[in-house]
C-alpha cells in the first residue's frame, strides 16, 4: 500500500441542499494534511441525513472505492434525523468502541455538547480481506 486512500463523507440536510456550504470535509482534509506523513489520496461525498443513502455511500467507498478508511462528519446527536451511526453499525461487520469514546472525550475540549454524539468505529470487511 504506497497511497492511502481515505473515503470523507460529510452528512448534513442543509449543506448537501445548498443552504450553507459544507465545512466537515476541509476540516477533515486539514486535519489529515497536518496528521499524516503517509501519502494519501481522497474520495469526498456531501449527502443528506437519510440513512438509506449513508449506507450505501459508505458500502461504495469500501467495496467500490477501496477506501483503507472512511471518516464521516455530521448526523451524530440525539435528533431523530441524525442517522449517521446507525447506518454505520448496518453496514458493518464489527464495532471498535474504544474510538467513539475517545472522540467524545477529544470533542469535549471543544464543545460542550460533544457529550450527546452517538459517535462510533467500525470495520467493513470487503472481498480482499480474510
Amino acid at each position: 500500500m504506497n497511497t492511502l486512500r481515505i473515503g470523507l463523507v460529510s452528512i448534513s440536510d442543509r449543506a448537501s441542499s445548498g443552504v450553507y456550504q459544507d465545512k466537515g470535509i476541509p476540516a477533515l482534509e486539514e486535519w489529515l494534511t497536518s496528521a499524516l506523513t503517509t501519502p494519501f489520496e481522497l474520495e469526498t461525498r456531501l449527502i443528506p441525513d437519510e440513512q438509506a443513502i449513508i449506507e450505501q455511500t459508505l458500502c461504495e467507498l469500501v467495496d467500490e472505492m477501496s477506501c483503507h478508511l472512511v471518516l464521516t462528519t455530521g448526523g451524530t446527536g440525539p435528533a431523530r434525523r441524525d442517522v449517521t451511526p446507525d447506518a454505520t453499525l448496518a453496514v458493518a461487520d464489527r464495532e471498535m468502541p474504544g474510538f467513539g469514546e475517545q472522540m467524545r472525550q477529544i470533542s469535549l475540549h471543544f464543545v460542550p455538547t460533544a457529550i450527546l454524539s452517538r459517535q462510533v468505529g467500525v470495520i467493513r470487511k470487503t472481498g480482499a480481506d480474510p
